[in-house]
């Protein structure tokens, strides 16, 4: 590896070079969207200093041709150094056209990224023999890395206006000859679709409420409608509840068969053929289930970029971040509020990464605030806050329920009406919920807020 030269191309930077002289008021430009004006892009030093002056030049509306660029080289004592006027002219005559500068560009990034690449994989090596500390935290800083140059790589393209404008004429004709459908990921609840378009590909809901306000059992029903209904991959990290209890729950929302009596006195016959079939659906579909406990942000990171990869991800469930770390080696009691601030940017990060939605779960206060970091709901796209009836009874067993809907970047703010089907673990639209939807004898009484 010592003994080989880096990917490059000499004939390629002076073409670019060349191009620059010729045309400067188009080239310079050109060159600075394909690959920006940073000068290593050019494997030759002197191509780099010529470059970096030139882009210079250009941002200061100077006039540019051999003789002022000369002059320029020569007032800053870095003539000499990149081949003096010979040099100059030689490039200038490298090229008879300009017609053919992209391509000479892409060769020239096409080396710079393999270089890239190369040196960010040395450094991955060189890090890692001398690794001392959480192994989690150096493979995302290497997995990091690595995707960052795919994006720095393929992310600097302007979009002009016709084609931006036709795409917008595309998807509003979609959007119309479908009737109203989703921009994002159907949740399965029509009025809170109707106030978000869905989820959002690439952003964060955080949806929040006490302990026991039915936050799990709200993002499974959408992860269950995602998985079941739309038929796409949703992967879930369950930080509290284990896989198994998580399959039984998910089985009997489904189903609508009485979770809590199974529990008590185990199910009636009638009840098998329903779980079955429920059963069958959910292990027929794509869901992946995490129960790791204590997951740090670094390992939930590396495993949801794998499956990802594998299967195209379009819904993570996290639940819930205060049961993270930041660091894989246990939260630091001293330093929370800044390690769920890390937590929260490595999750929003992430998900905008991969391009799918992300649900976080989240505890509030007793005054109602997220719990340990104001950096949660600040990263986050929405914010959703479960609010229970404020007078309950021990026997409501069909409870109404308001979602606040406290933050959305793209959309309305205000009240969702839900109710919670208690022995189903399951929340339904308040405004078609039937009395087929609630078990014989349960009482149902109206909000009152």
């Amino acid at each position: 590896m010592i003994d080989r030269l880096p990917p490059h191309s000499i004939e390629a930077g002076q073409a670019v070079l060349g191009c620059c002289l010729m045309e400067p008021n188009t080239c310079i430009p050109a060159c600075i969207e394909r690959f920006g004006s940073d000068p290593t892009v050019f494997y030759d030093l002197r191509h780099g200093e010529i470059f970096k002056l030139l882009t210079q030049m250009y941002d200061a509306r100077d006039g540019i041709d051999l003789i002022t660029l000369q002059q320029k080289l020569k007032d800053r004592q870095l003539l000499e150094s990149v081949g003096g006027i010979t040099y100059l002219l030689q490039l200038s005559d490298c090229v008879n056209t300009t017609a053919n500068l992209s391509y000479y560009a892409d060769i020239l990034a096409e080396k710079a990224t393999l270089r890239r690449l190369i040196s960010v994989a040395t450094s991955i090596v060189s890090r890692t023999f001398n690794h001392e500390g959480d192994v989690e935290s150096a493979v995302d800083r290497a997995e990091a890395e690595i995707l960052a140059i795919r994006r720095d790589s393929s992310n600097r393209d302007f979009i002009a206006a016709k084609p931006l404008t036709k795409s917008a004429i595309d998807e509003i004709e979609r959007i119309h000859n479908a009737q109203g459908a989703l921009t994002g990921l159907a949740t399965g609840f029509a009025d809170l679709d109707r106030m978000t378009w869905g989820l959002q590909a690439g952003e964060t809901t955080v949806i929040s409420g006490f302990p026991s306000s039915g936050k799990t059992s709200l993002a499974m029903n959408i992860a269950e409608h995602v998985a079941l209904a739309l038929k796409k991959p949703v992967g879930v990290f369950s930080l509290e509840m284990g896989a198994l209890a998580l399959g039984i729950r998910m089985i009997c929302s489904h189903s609508r068969v009485n979770l809590r009596a199974i529990m008590a006195k185990g199910a009636r016959e009638s009840d098998f053929p329903k779980m079955m079939a429920a059963a069958g659906q959910i292990a027929n579909s794509l869901l992946f289930v995490s129960q790791i406990s204590g997951l740090s942000v670094y390992e939930l990171r590396a495993r949801a970029r794998r499956l990802h990869q594998e299967h195209q991800i379009a819904l993570f469930v996290v639940d819930y971040i205060q049961l993270m770390n930041a660091a894989g080696n246990g939260k630091d009691p001293e330093n929370r509020t800044k390690e769920m601030d890390a937590i929260s940017h490595g999750l929003h990060d992430l998900f905008k990464e991969l391009g799918c939605h992300g649900l976080v779960l989240s505890q509030i206060t007793d005054e109602g605030k997220l719990r340990d970091s104001r950096a949660i709901g600040q990263d986050a796209d929405g914010v959703w806050r479960l609010k229970p009836a404020t007078e309950q009874e021990p026997n409501d067993d069909a409870l109404p329920v308001k979602l606040e809907i406290i933050k959305q970047r793209n959309g309305p703010t205000g009240i969702v009406d839900l109710t919670f089907i208690k022995p189903y673990t399951r929340f339904e639209s308040a405004a078609r919920i039937s009395d087929e939807d609630v078990p014989h004898d349960m009482p149902r009484r109206p909000y009152n807020d």
